[in-house]
C-alpha cells in the first residue's frame, strides 16, 4: 500500500474544559521536516510532539498548528505584576518630566510593558491534563492526515502500475524484435566479412574470435530477463503493507540501468525507439516517487 507525502488532517473539539484545534499539512521531502506552532504551555513537549510526528508520518515537510483555549474566561485571567508595573510607571513618569512630554498615556504604556501582565501559574497536574487532551486531538489529526495520504497514494499507485505495465509492453516488443535484430546484425557482419577476407593481411582465427566477442557484446537476452524481474519486483513491493518509497526508488534505478544497457547494445533502430519510450515512462515513475513515503 502506497502513501503520498501530501496530506491534510484536522481535529478539533472540547474536552476537560479546553477547546482544542489541531491542523496538520504535509508536502514531499526526503526527510521529516517539521514546522510546529504550539501554545506556550506545550513548548516543553516539542521534542515529544516531534517524535510522534516522526513515528506516525515518517517523512514529509510537515506544518503543525495546535491552538488551545479554556472554555471559562476565569481560567485565562491574567495577573498584574504590581511591583514591575510601578517600576515601569515611575521610569516613564521621570522620562516625561525630563523631556516635558505628556503623562496622559503612562498607565497604558506601563501596563503593557514586558512581563507586567502574566498568566496565572499552573500546577504540574494541570499541565499534564492539558497535554493529555492536546495529544488526543493531535493523534486524531495525524490519523486523518494519514487517511488523506492513503487516498492520494491509491491514486498514485494506479498511475505507477500503468507506467510499469507500459514498460512491460515495450519490453515485449523488444523481445519480439530480437530475432530480426540479430538477423540484421549478422547480415551486416557478413557484408563486412566479404570486404575483409579479400585483404592479404586477413587472419581467419583472429577474425572469428573478434566476431564472437562482438556478437556476445550485442546480446541483450540477460538484460531483458533482469528488466522483467525488476518490473515484477516493483509491483510486488507496491503491494506490500508498509510504505516503501525509497525502496521503489532504488528499484527504478535498476530498471533504468537495464534500459540504458539495452539501448547501448541494441544497435537496431526499432529497439532503440522502444528504449526511448521506456525511458519516458521511467521518468514519469521517478517524478511520482518523489511524493511517495
Amino acid at each position: 500500500m502506497l502513501k503520498s507525502m501530501t496530506g491534510f488532517g484536522q481535529s478539533q473539539g472540547q474536552k476537560e474544559g479546553l477547546h482544542v484545534n489541531v491542523e496538520i499539512r504535509s508536502l514531499n521531502s526526503k526527510f521529516l521536516d517539521a514546522n510546529m506552532k504550539v501554545p506556550k504551555q506545550l513548548m516543553e513537549r516539542e521534542l515529544e510532539i516531534r517524535n510522534i510526528l516522526s513515528s506516525e508520518l515518517i517523512r514529509g515537510k510537515v506544518s503543525l498548528m495546535i491552538e488551545m483555549s479554556h472554555q471559562e474566561a476565569e481560567e485565562e485571567k491574567q495577573v498584574v505584576n504590581r511591583s514591575l508595573f510601578k517600576a515601569y510607571y515611575e521610569d516613564f513618569e521621570q522620562l516625561a518630566d525630563e523631556s516635558g512630554a505628556s503623562k496622559d498615556d503612562l498607565f497604558r504604556l506601563a501596563l503593557h510593558s514586558p512581563e507586567v501582565l502574566v498568566g496565572s501559574e499552573k500546577s504540574e497536574d494541570d499541565l499534564e491534563k492539558e497535554w493529555a487532551v492536546a495529544k488526543e486531538f493531535l493523534l486524531g489529526a495525524i490519523g486523518r492526515c494519514n487517511e488523506f495520504r492513503a487516498s492520494e497514494g491509491k491514486t498514485l499507485e494506479g498511475e505507477l502500475k500503468q507506467y510499469i505495465e507500459n514498460i512491460g509492453n515495450y519490453l515485449a516488443d523488444v523481445k519480439s524484435m530480437d530475432d530480426d535484430r540479430t538477423k540484421v546484425i549478422k547480415e551486416r557482419i557478413q557484408g563486412h566479412q566479404l570486404e575483409i577476407t579479400t585483404s592479404d593481411e586477413f587472419d581467419k582465427n583472429r577474425f572469428e574470435q573478434e566476431m564472437i566477442y562482438y556478437i556476445e557484446k550485442l546480446d541483450i537476452s540477460e538484460e531483458l530477463v533482469r528488466l522483467k524481474s525488476h518490473l515484477d519486483y516493483f509491483n510486488e513491493v507496491m503491494n506490500e503493507d508498509k510504505a516503501h518509497g525509497k525502496k521503489l526508488g532504488f528499484i527504478s534505478q535498476e530498471i533504468g540501468r537495464e534500459v540504458n544497457t539495452i539501448g547501448s547494445k541494441a544497435n537496431y533502430a526499432p529497439v532503440q525507439k522502444c528504449v526511448v519510450c521506456m525511458k519516458d515512462e521511467l521518468e514519469k515513475i521517478k517524478e511520482q516517487l518523489l511524493n511517495i513515503i
